[in-house]
């Protein structure tokens, strides 16, 4: 089968850390080579944020990355890029008429836009995964979200009009059907996790505490860093690594990382919290597997790769209970789930983990299990097939490119 992977703004080829590259990287990227590997034909449509970017990357795992002129050929916050989203529809619908994908996966509420304007003219059926819901954004962020104005009856236009619904955590569909989507196109399928990449085994970064928490993400306020900062001081003979960020050359100036340091500072554990910035994939897995636990305490999350890749790392989690992390980690099982916003709780969770070095070893055992039972990229790809079954013309997906 032929598929177009939509996704405006997160590039499968970006570094990650930004601003703006996270998860939804990952996902893409991992989904469109799992479905290569099922012997799909994927390409992945996506804004080309510079001039110098080649038309089109053939990459290592199989699929395509085509880079859409829309805008100009710079990196723009992702909050910018709605007025290029007719030019982003129309560079697809023009893309696609002479090689017609058999279906259009549209990442993000604005490759939903782009998607349906190229989509419709050509009747090619559509899948949306939304990754983050601006009506959660607005709830927790108030005035400081910085999303478009139409975002949220925009979001709501596209959840309805799209063919297939595709969430990532059983929050999401909540949230949807309250906004009047039919419960009966949604799909909830998970992020998934490399585990060639992740695993149990090799090397550990080294360490300069006795006890290790690790973070890692994009450096925005809602990722809950601070969080994780502020318990800090109630954990004793205990470093926190915080990696992410933007790239070495803009990192100092950050707003973000000055704010987190000046709040070390401020704490009196600044010589304990360690901002390491952007750390490549490569490089991941070991850091994960020198953290006793690692921290995931953001205000809201669609869904979160980073504890799956602590799991299959077997290290326990802790995680604040929102969104897709309360499906991710099971409390008392594979970690522990606190509320938001509450370093003290944190921090109290915190102490009691590491004071039971067989609970540790317990949770992280449980969580490597986990993810090999549910999280792999293939067993992610098998799920998202049978969501796109649903749209396709009865028996196209089994005889249409697949093996």
């Amino acid at each position: 089968m032929k598929i177009a992977m939509v996704s405006e703004h997160a590039s499968p080829l970006a570094a990650l850390g930004g601003a703006d590259a996270g998860g939804q990287n990952v996902h893409v990227a991992e989904l469109s080579a799992a479905l290569t590997r099922l012997g799909h034909d994927v390409t992945v449509y996506t804004r080309r944020d510079d001039k110098r970017a080649p038309a089109q990357v053939q990459t290592p795992a199989g699929y395509r990355v085509r880079h859409v002129p829309a805008g100009p050929p710079r990196v723009l916050p992702k909050d910018e890029l709605l007025p290029h989203m007719g030019e982003f529809g129309s560079r697809l619908r023009d893309d696609w008429v002479d090689a017609p994908p058999d279906l259009a996966h549209a990442h993000f509420w604005m490759s939903g836009l782009a998607t349906a304007l190229a989509a419709g003219e050509h009747g090619i059926p559509t899948v949306q995964t939304f990754h983050a819901l601006g009506v959660v954004k607005r709830r927790y962020q108030g005035k400081a979200d910085t999303s478009p104005a139409d975002r949220i009856r925009l979001e709501r236009m596209i959840g309805r009009q799209a063919g297939r619904i595709v969430a990532t955590c059983s929050e999401e569909v909540l949230e949807l059907a309250h906004q009047g989507v039919p419960r009966h196109r949604m799909s909830i399928v998970p992020c998934g996790v490399d585990l060639s990449r992740f695993d149990v085994d090799g090397p550990a970064a080294p360490r300069t505490a006795a006890r290790r928490l690790v973070a890692v993400g994009r450096l925005v306020p809602r990722k809950g860093f601070d969080l994780a900062i502020a318990a800090l001081p109630l954990v004793q003979n205990t470093e926190l690594v915080i990696a992410g960020g933007p790239d070495s050359d803009a990192f100092e100036a950050d707003p973000e990382v000055q704010r987190l340091r000046r709040l070390a500072e401020r704490l009196g554990v600044a010589d304990r919290v360690h901002l390491v910035g952007q750390v490549a994939r490569d490089d991941m897995p070991a850091l994960l597997r020198s953290a006793d636990a690692v921290v995931c305490t953001p205000w809201y999350e669609p869904f979160g790769i980073v504890p799956l890749e602590a799991m299959a790392c077997s290290v326990p989690v802790v995680a604040t209970a929102v969104g897709g992390l309360t499906d991710t980690v099971v409390d008392g099982v594979t970690g522990r789930l606190v509320p938001p916003r509450s370093p003290k709780k944190l921090a109290t969770c915190l102490r009691e983990l590491l004071a039971e070095p067989a609970e540790v070893e317990a949770f992280g055992a449980a969580g490597q299990e986990r993810v090999h039972a549910r999280y792999s990229w293939d067993r992610v790809a098998e799920e998202t097939l049978r969501a796109y079954q649903a749209v396709l013309p009865t028996g196209e997906l089994s005889h249409v490119g697949g093996r």
